[in-house]
């Protein structure tokens, strides 16, 4: 089996023909599993905040089920990395969407039995679909070009928009859907969430296959052998360099532009609800939201690497904090206000999703990238937990306005940020130059 595998592999490593075959056919399957992900994604954001403050009365926690399921996603961020990085993408993200799947059935199981504790241990697993979700948009890159990366990442999230923008939209389909069986008609898009994740672990396990990881790690090997016989120990060490400024910064700009969407994402469902909005506008609402998130990310590929990275996180920068300002003055019972308002919101994430994961691609080098992708990962979904668990406590205690005040501020700390970055980058090079 193990020589088969081997012999699988190795027949692509010589041939770019072969890798570039591989590499779209596994763009293909990324973009089927990504439709079904982004349908999964979706219940948690919608409904999470609304199924809590059901069960415990209260709106002073209805950002933990987000912060739950983020946290959850950073664990299995760790794990699905660690799978990845061993066995291929194949098990590890197959593995990671499945327990997705599993997780929201605990949640439709806990709602239907009014059991909190459950539901926080249910979402706690669901989780892992989110960081699953995220983690895909690596596997089209793995076989990808220089020059074909930022596509690929984009066309992978813009796959996420159809299952992702249709699920908000369903939600009182599904709500209607899960009363027919006796299960509380919030838990019915979890119902979608756990058929979505399932298929979309199968859809790798089957599919993704030889594993476009094993066999980028196997060209990997190849090069760094004949790079051996070429270059002096010198020039190999320059070049296996990991530049941790980088790393540091573009991780700074994922873990920031992440918290702020989620802080305000995660309260704008509970915020309309108050002022009278019903749950469907709040679901088309959301729906906006997600595709904003998603659904320019071509166009941004194009621009992270036309224009450059420096000048999208200051775009993402500027976006997420006229979000905050709009989200801050809005009326909830204002469709088009709010709508418009999570809409920049979403842009904006997108920027610095797709700018600050190409600053962290180009710095660092095959031997650690997949890793260091991982570990990031991680810290993004805390960012994300810590900014729903906060998210809540704003607002109980404060209002939705300053919720969006302080996701104003911080947005705009991207800004020196990576113009500070950039400076210290251009000061190294002529440095090195002199």
């Amino acid at each position: 089996m193990k020589r088969n595998r081997d012999s699988d592999v190795s027949r692509y490593v010589n041939s770019e023909d072969a890798q570039q075959r591989l590499y779209k056919r596994s763009l293909i399957v990324v973009v089927m599993s990504q439709i079904f992900g982004g349908a999964g994604l979706a219940a948690g954001i919608t409904v999470g905040a609304l199924i809590a403050k059901d069960m415990l009365g209260t709106a002073g926690y209805a950002g933990v089920p987000s912060a739950l399921f983020t946290l959850g996603s950073a664990l299995a961020a760790l794990l699905v990395g660690r799978i990845s990085q061993r066995f291929g993408r194949r098990y590890g993200l197959s593995l990671g969407f499945i327990t997705g799947g599993i997780g929201a059935i605990g949640v439709i199981l806990a709602t239907t039995m009014n059991s909190i504790v459950f539901l926080f241990i249910s979402l706690f697993i669901y989780g892992a679909g989110t960081a699953t979700n995220l983690q895909a948009r690596y596997a089209g890159t793995d076989l990808a070009s220089e020059k074909q990366r930022a596509t690929a990442i984009s066309i992978a999230m813009i796959s996420t928009t159809f299952g992702a923008v249709a699920g908000p939209n369903l939600v009182i389909p599904m709500g209607d859907f899960a009363q027919v069986f006796g299960i509380p008609p919030l838990a019915g898009p979890f119902i979608l969430a756990a058929v979505a994740y399932i298929f979309a672990g199968l859809t790798f396990l089957v599919y993704l296959r030889p594993d476009p990881f094993l066999v980028a790690k196997a060209i990997a090997l190849h090069n760094e052998k004949n790079a051996a016989e070429t270059l002096d120990q010198a020039s190999l060490t320059a070049k296996n360099n990991v530049n941790r400024l980088g790393v540091v910064v573009g991780g700074l700009v994922l873990v920031l532009s992440h918290m702020i969407m989620v802080a305000i994402m995660t309260m704008t469902p509970l915020h309309m609800q108050n002022h009278g909005t019903g749950l469907s506008a709040v679901g088309m609402v959301i729906g906006f939201h997600i595709a904003a998130m998603y659904l320019p990310s071509l166009g941004t590929g194009i621009l992270v690497d036309k224009i450059g990275r420096t000048f999208m996180v200051v775009a993402s920068g500027v976006t997420l904090a006229t979000a905050g300002l709009m989200s801050a003055f809005a009326s909830g019972d204002s469709l088009f206000w709010m709508a418009f308002a999570l809409i920049l919101l979403g842009l904006g994430w997108n920027f610095g999703l797709i700018s600050g994961t190409a600053i962290i691609i180009d710095s660092t080098v095959p031997k650690t990238r997949a890793k260091t992708q991982g570990s990031v990962d991680v810290f993004v979904a805390l960012g994300g937990s810590a900014g729903s668990i906060l998210s809540g406590v704003v607002v109980a205690y404060s209002s939705f306005a300053f919720l969006g005040m302080i996701g104003m501020y911080l947005s705009l700390l991207l800004i020196p940020l990576i113009l500070w970055a950039s400076y210290k980058e251009r000061s190294k090079g002529k440095l090195q130059n002199h």
